[in-house]
């Protein structure tokens, strides 16, 4: 069902075309072989991304999401326009569990709009959440995300979700977030998530008691990354380091290692160093493509090799979705990454 291009959304035509889709489903239900048809809804999930992006990319993911995180899904395809105009549909997405005779149906809308339209969208998107449910909203334009009337959406959700990565400069993006985050919005990066494995590695390293014993030996820890400037992964990854190694008695420095011919924005090795010659020496280089990621990693004579999950956007929406609300140890680690970023850009 869409409704036509115009300059205002009625939110009341938009939720009758959703039960009027819901009565569809399941008179559809009746006839075919399944046994009735199952609503599920955790939260709604909004996602903001450009008009000349393909879609059928963002509905894929949204699409894999569904069975662990079920949801009235919202994509709001935004395009550079000084016209104020604003389109809908809405359809459903459903499966049916292994086993089962029952489909599982999630709501889908999709909304088109200008940019001179963003003012009406807050109006029009609140309407529109699940009352009662968590309201998360994923925006995936760097453009928009930096217009001034995207703040008015943002407010509708309990949490925001951005990739730091896809920023053209990292050390501006990050003291945004922080300027964001102390001025009380919820944030989660899928930059942060995406090194989420390589601390879980260097968290497991640490439950030996033997490396454990010798973690205040740590005297230096040197990060090497694709570019000539560190990306959003590399300063959050030393921020989270640097706080897990002095809360543990270390006082290490910290040092980049930029490789300006590899591709840029990429983590490729980590290192802890002890301050002597037979001090401990912890190396992780980071390997691989995004759907095969992996960590190899060296402590003295010892080595080991773990296989990531893939870098993509369903696996780390799977994780961030799961955590709702905040993350305390990400906003500790934010706020040292912002420290970090301005003291390397001064």
């Amino acid at each position: 069902m869409e409704n036509a291009v115009s300059t205002t959304i009625q939110p009341e035509r938009i939720l009758r075309e959703l039960a009027e889709l819901w009565v569809s489903l399941g008179k559809d239900s009746e006839h075919g072989q399944a046994s009735g048809v199952l609503r599920a809804c955790a939260m709604t999930l909004i996602t903001i991304v450009e008009e000349a992006e393909d879609p059928s990319d963002v509905w894929s993911t949204m699409a894999a999401l569904m069975p662990e995180h079920p949801s009235r899904a919202m994509v709001i395809r935004v395009r550079e326009s000084a016209a104020r105009e604003l389109a809908s549909r809405v359809f459903s997405q459903c499966w049916m569990p292994f086993g089962h005779r029952r489909q599982i149906c999630c709501e889908q809308i999709e909304i088109s709009a200008s940019d001179a339209s963003l003012p009406d969208l807050a109006a029009v998107v609140l309407p529109l959440t699940v009352a009662d449910l968590p309201v998360i909203l994923w925006c995936r334009s760097a453009r928009v995300f930096g217009l001034p009337d995207f703040s008015q959406i943002a407010k509708i959700a309990q949490k925001l979700l951005l990739d730091s990565a896809s920023f053209p400069n990292s050390a501006e993006i990050l003291v945004e977030i922080g300027r964001r985050s102390r001025a009380g919005q919820v944030l989660g990066d899928l930059a942060w998530t995406r090194i989420t494995r390589i601390r879980e590695l260097i968290s497991q390293i640490f439950e030996s008691r033997n490396y454990l014993a010798r973690l205040r030996e740590v005297a230096e820890v040197k990060i090497s990354f694709g570019g000539s400037v560190p990306p959003p992964a590399a300063y959050y990854l030393a921020a989270w380091l640097l706080d897990c190694l002095e809360g543990g008695g270390a006082h290490p420095r910290l040092s980049w290692e930029p490789a300006p011919d590899d591709p840029a924005g990429q983590l490729m090795r980590i290192e802890l160093t002890g301050g002597s010659d037979d001090g401990l020496h912890i190396t992780i280089c980071v390997s691989g493509d995004r759907e095969r990621p992996c960590g190899d990693v060296q402590i003295d004579s010892l080595a080991s090799h773990t296989v990531f999950p893939p870098d993509n956007d369903y696996v780390l929406l799977r994780e961030e979705l799961s955590i709702p609300g905040r993350d305390p140890v990400y906003e500790k680690s934010l706020m040292r990454a912002v420290a970090l970023a301005a003291a390397e850009n001064q």
